[in-house]
């Protein structure tokens, strides 16, 4: 995105401005093509709020902005309060991941549904974006463990 901008990252006036195929052209499929335009309007008009207020608004209202962009969902937008907002309460109960970790930890044999794990979480409040943390490390940590025993060994030749 940065070569589409003298200054740095793209204004949203300069964004829409822009060709769609001058997107395309930097690694934008037409699905993101949209969603960068659509966002780059609900930013000018107001929809979408600046960083500065989204840290002050609550998180239903920041979903209600934002899931208006074509290609944010609610997903997006849990990312977007955990990682960039830093909100410490906030569990993604449709992250294949968090229900991956949930049946990992608890020793579920099916991969729980999202109203277990919504239940279930909460126990963890104020500090569901934490339990979260652990679930996606319990499923890398299984998936890494599943990689290494599917991975044939190198048997060395003796001299």
């Amino acid at each position: 995105m940065k070569a589409l901008s003298a200054s740095g990252f793209p204004t949203p006036e300069e964004i829409l401005a822009l060709d769609k195929t001058k997107l395309r052209g930097a690694g934008l499929s037409r699905q993101k093509t949209v969603a960068v335009k659509d966002l780059a309007a609900k930013t000018l008009d107001g929809t979408v709020p600046p960083l500065a207020k989204l840290r002050r608004m609550g998180e239903e209202e920041i979903l209600e902005r934002l899931t208006q962009v074509h290609g944010i969902g609610e997903w997006s937008v849990q990312m977007f309060l955990m990682f960039r907002l830093g909100r410490p309460d906030v569990l993604p109960i449709h992250d294949l991941g968090i229900r991956k970790g949930f049946q990992i930890v608890y020793g579920h044999e099916d991969v729980p549904k999202p109203q277990a794990i919504l239940e279930y979480g909460e126990r963890w409040r104020p500090y569901r974006s934490i339990a979260s943390w652990y679930l996606w490390r319990a499923a890398d940590e299984e998936s890494a463990k599943a990689k290494n025993i599917a991975k044939p060994k190198k048997v060395s030749k003796a001299r």
